[in-house]
């Protein structure tokens, strides 16, 4: 299973049978979604930097919100959760998605803004790969999701939703997140092939190259 990011909360997630985009965004964020097909997007909330749905091709499957589906062997929970820590009033709902691809589950937390309590995180199960948002401002800052990061125990952490070049929104860089997870030279990658087998004994960072137009 291949993942590819596209800066922001952009993720393509892409096996032999299926192909998901996670909250594709609109040019008004300073970056250029290149052109991309899948067969299911989800949106984890209702904010244009996350819910571009239009800008996918291939007449997608769109999930927008809680539950529990299966499209093309794929099964996705939603759990619902808050894009702030009083409880979604200030920012409203967020909901985070369990994408199991058989062997490897990953988890994309989109814009979760407080640390998820103990009855989430045992709702959420065994988690492989963990797509967390680091940069602060509107999200978990980076000493907040490295808490998360410890109560879910991923194999593989990949960090998002941080400062880049051209990005117009104001959030922290990933070094600082890097550093509350005591990772003094992280491992990068343009795109990130996972499988059962080569998933660490004990977390691991993985930051990727955004991949943006």
């Amino acid at each position: 299973m291949d993942i590819t990011w596209y800066g922001q909360s952009c993720f393509r997630l892409r096996d032999r049978s299926v192909s998901v985009v996670c909250d594709p965004y609109d040019k008004s964020i300073g970056l250029k979604l290149p052109r991309l097909t899948a067969d299911i997007v989800t949106v984890s909330h209702d904010h244009k930097d996350h819910n571009n749905v239009e800008a996918v091709k291939g007449e997608p499957f769109v999930i927008r919100g809680p539950g529990e589906y299966e499209i093309k062997g794929l099964f996705v929970t939603g759990i619902k959760m808050a894009h702030d820590a009083k409880g979604g009033a200030e920012r409203g709902p967020n909901t985070i998605y369990l994408l199991d691809f058989g062997e490897i589950t990953v988890c994309h937390l989109g814009d979760l803004g407080h640390v998820p309590t103990q009855t989430q995180v045992e709702e959420m199960g065994k988690v492989d790969v963990l797509l967390i948002p680091v940069g602060g401002k509107f999200t978990l800052d980076a000493k907040r999701a490295a808490e998360v990061v410890g109560l879910i125990e991923p194999g593989l952490v990949v960090p998002m939703h941080y400062g880049l070049p051209g990005l117009v929104l104001p959030l922290d860089p990933v070094q600082l997140f890097l550093g509350e997870m005591g990772v003094k030279e992280a491992e990068r990658r343009d795109s990130l092939s996972v499988s059962a087998g080569q998933l660490p004994e004990e977390t691991k960072v993985v930051v990727l190259e955004c991949r943006a137009g």
